[in-house]
């Protein structure tokens, strides 16, 4: 089986290529070797490439920034992701497409599930959901649409590198608890992934994320606590919860962003740890890597 990773220079490329298991051959593609949002570059590297699977991991993220950009937004998560299940389609390939829960408008107190009708209450969100749409058009019976959130690695830009480094920083700081979701590790998303290309028969929307609910106020505690232990922080800083309204940005988030994940339970025997033991595991692999590699700007996650 051939698999071909698009956006394999973010962190969940990185993850997938990290833990890549029962897959023959697996190959990698990004900027400036691919652009999804061009016809020609895509149809050239699948035509070249020829492979069974595509995972499409390469997206606009940076939240904020596209309330300014909605053509970039829309152009990269929405027509991008249409080319790509297009000329998946031609080529033969099933396509698996990475999504988020900023497709949900957060008004719900239950878990989303894949039935729940989108309404998306930012520009990133209205491309990724657009994006959606496209894939299951072109590609209705041989794609997967899987929704994720709160995405962290020990690389790229996420939260819990940039809590590291305000930690660091800071001698205090004020984390938003009135918005609620689950933490998630690439590498848990990651395996999620390739259980769904072990499985030609999958299609459909589904949810992943970790196990378990928190607000970004107790996610912080819990990287402070996390890393303390580890040796990763020297020392210990109030964190004080805030509100939304305390913390304006430029795009409206979900205030509630728990996916219910019961229809990927019922196809596949993959089960996410509590994100709490993620977030452990995490950084224990900081640690063994022997440096923390902290972003100096956090400019969007999904």
């Amino acid at each position: 089986m051939k698999v071909l990773i698009l956006g394999s220079k973010g962190q969940l490329g990185r993850a997938l290529s990290q833990s890549v298991a029962g897959v023959r051959k697996i190959l990698g593609l990004d900027l400036p070797e691919l652009d999804i949002t061009s016809s020609k570059s895509v149809r050239t590297s699948f035509e070249s490439i020829a492979p069974d699977v595509v995972v499409n991991a390469a997206a606009y993220t940076a939240v904020d920034q596209a309330e300014s950009e909605p053509e970039v937004a829309s152009r990269i998560n929405e027509e991008g992701a249409g080319i790509v299940a297009q000329i998946a389609g031609e080529v033969g390939a099933r396509l698996i497409h990475i999504s988020t829960d900023f497709v949900f408008d957060g008004e719900k107190s239950s878990p989303y599930s894949t039935e729940d009708k989108t309404n998306p209450l930012s520009v990133y969100g209205i491309s990724k959901r657009d994006g959606e749409l496209r894939v299951l058009d072109a590609l209705p019976h041989s794609s997967v649409i899987l929704r994720t959130a709160w995405l962290y690695s020990n690389s790229g830009n996420n939260f819990v590198l940039t809590m590291l480094r305000l930690l660091n920083e800071r001698d205090e700081i004020g984390i938003v608890e009135d918005q609620i979701g689950s933490p998630t590790w690439t590498h848990s998303l990651a395996d999620a992934v390739w259980a769904f290309v072990e499985d030609p028969k999958l299609a459909g929307v589904f949810h992943w994320t970790d196990s378990g609910v928190a607000s970004w106020y107790d996610f912080a505690v819990a990287i402070q606590e996390e890393a303390q232990a580890l040796g990763l922080l020297g020392r210990t800083i109030p964190i004080y919860p805030i509100s939304t309204t305390q913390y304006p940005t430029p795009a409206r988030r979900p205030s509630y962003s728990v996916l219910d994940k019961s229809s990927i339970f019922a196809v596949l025997s993959v089960h996410p740890p509590h994100w709490r033991v993620n977030l452990r595991a995490m950084l224990k692999k900081m640690k063994a890597d022997g440096a923390m590699r902290l972003p100096q700007k956090k400019q969007g996650s999904n």
